[in-house]
């Protein structure tokens, strides 16, 4: 396999990162690949933040994975910064070869050259063997997460 670059995402790399985001049951749900309009709408508002970091993971010239990482001033725990990875999706000829590890680690070395003292993600119940690999990279499951669709 050839060297891997981790690199900001850009407008060309849209299909490959949507194709990805739909490769699974609640993905193919969600996701319109037929319609990049929406997508590259969100990467252009994306990118004018500068908390916002979606990147793309390149394999000899092929996207291979996306994540995106979003740092997060705060009050709480004495004014710390967090940040937030979502996102993370590895393309099905490379899952096992270790690259989801190397993504949540360029997280994780990203949130801390950010200044970060927290990293916080969530996962969807019916994702037991993400909650595996994530526990396997020293997250705990420590909080209970909501969300309301709008």
């Amino acid at each position: 396999m050839g060297d891997l670059e981790m690199r900001r995402t850009t407008a060309a790399d849209i299909p490959a990162v949507v194709a990805m985001l739909a490769d699974d049951p609640l993905g193919a749900q969600r996701e319109s690949p037929d319609d990049l309009d929406p997508y590259l709408a969100a990467l252009e508002r994306l990118d004018a933040d500068p908390n916002q970091h979606v990147v793309v993971a390149v394999r000899d010239n092929r996207v291979v994975g996306t994540l995106q990482l979003t740092i997060v001033p705060g009050l709480s725990r004495r004014g710390a910064t967090r940040s937030i990875i979502e996102g993370v999706r590895v393309h099905a000829d490379e899952r096992g070869s270790g690259l989801g590890t190397q993504l949540i680690e360029w997280a994780i070395d990203e949130s801390r050259r950010q200044g970060c003292q927290l990293v916080q993600l969530t996962s969807d119940k019916t994702r037991i063997d993400a909650h595996r690999f994530y526990e396997r990279l020293g997250f705990s499951s420590s909080h209970t997460g909501f969300k309301l669709q709008l």
